[in-house]
């Protein structure tokens, strides 16, 4: 039974959904915009907002937790460097997810995500 369990768990096991969730956040905050699946955007939605909130706090903690989740070491520093000027005063609500067309080869409904 998953009564009561909030992951979304995308038709596949554990690890390969920790890592896809990690290459899609971090292809996410590299370009901004990406296109896939709205089940996947709103899985993403808060592993991106989480990232965001630790650059916001700027400590070392905070970075080194990011650095552990995000791939590429140079985009951690990039969003450290950005974040507080783009997100200070704001809480929260920092992705828009848009619905687009079906997928075309098996009618999944799509979604472009992007950084507000």
């Amino acid at each position: 039974m998953r009564h009561r369990c909030r992951v979304a768990q995308l038709g596949k096991p554990a690890d390969q959904r920790k890592a896809l969730l990690r290459a899609l956040t971090t292809e996410l905050i590299r370009h901004g915009r990406i296109t896939t699946t709205k089940v996947r955007a709103k899985a993403v939605r808060s592993e991106v907002e989480k990232m965001i909130t630790l650059a916001k706090d700027g400590s070392l903690p905070a970075r080194r937790q990011a650095m552990g989740y995000i791939y590429d070491k140079q985009l951690v520093h990039a969003l450290f460097e950005g974040a507080q000027e783009r997100y200070g005063s704001r809480q929260g609500g920092y992705t828009r997810i848009l619905r687009t067309i079906n997928r075309r080869g098996d009618n999944a409904e799509m979604a472009i995500i992007e950084l507000t």
